[in-house]
């Protein structure tokens, strides 16, 4: 079974203490290292929001495949065991968490092991429709609070296909690579290029719920602007959605 986040960490004291964003629900889809993670967390903190971060999720399930001996590339065997783990994640954007049956995989889940296997456990249908309950769990317990900043790559399509704020985050090939090399302190930018290349097309192929633009999307390229802009320009679009005016308008 999984367990849902507790969605008070978010909840205000009382009604009249929720803002205008109370409620909403920001969809935020994209490429492998166009900062989804930095961007979806910065809007969640600048705007009060919990935020929600799926892949690691599918990075969890991947990682407990791995430790119980599992062939990931064996899609009948991923599936047969996907309905095991518990996994929770907590929502705070400022500490995130998850953990697998009780313990705490936030660092494991971005080894090297769990880097070469998550993209073929990703692609299972059994493993995308456990994690999709999951995820829609969290976002009704946000729904009665403060709302969820949600990202991933098939949530405007799939998870939240409602939500009332949609973005497409993108950048340059080798502007994610520069900084997804940088995190990964001073990887080979050029092989970094070529294994995001390859998640591109992995996520954009496969049969279950690919990464695509969506209806609605808002498109943000972000490889002219720096993490501080994009924040921006994301949280003014949430503004704008919950309080039914123009963005930049006063």
């Amino acid at each position: 079974m999984s367990s849902a986040p507790d969605p008070q960490t978010h909840s205000p004291s009382s009604t009249s203490e929720l803002p205008p964003t109370a409620g909403i629900v920001v969809a935020v889809d994209g490429t492998s290292g166009s900062g989804k993670s930095s961007t979806c967390r910065g809007v969640a903190q600048r705007l009060g929001l919990a935020y929600l971060d799926t892949g690691a999720q599918y990075r969890a399930m991947t990682w407990w495949m791995l430790e119980h001996g599992v062939d990931v590339h064996d899609a009948d065997a991923v599936a047969a065991r996907a309905g095991e783990p518990d996994l929770v994640s907590g929502t705070d954007p400022a500490g995130p968490t998850i953990t697998v049956d009780g313990t705490d995989v936030s660092a494991p889940i971005r080894g090297e092991a769990v880097n070469g296997a998550v993209s073929p456990v990703a692609t299972v249908p059994a493993v995308r429709a456990r994690l999709v309950d999951l995820q829609r769990e969290t976002i009704a317990a946000a729904l009665g609070g403060r709302g969820i900043v949600v990202e991933g790559r098939d949530i405007g399509s799939t998870v939240a296909p409602d939500a009332p704020v949609k973005v497409y985050l993108t950048a340059d090939p080798s502007a994610r690579a520069r900084r997804r090399a940088l995190e990964e302190g001073g990887s080979d930018a050029a092989a970094v290029e070529a294994s995001l290349r390859n998640r591109d097309q992995i996520d954009s192929g496969r049969a279950t719920s690919p990464l695509t633009i969506t209806d609605g999307a808002v498109q943000v390229d972000s490889t002219d602007l720096t993490l501080d802009e994009v924040i921006g320009l994301v949280s003014g679009l949430v503004v704008s959605a919950a309080t039914g005016s123009a963005v930049g308008s006063s």
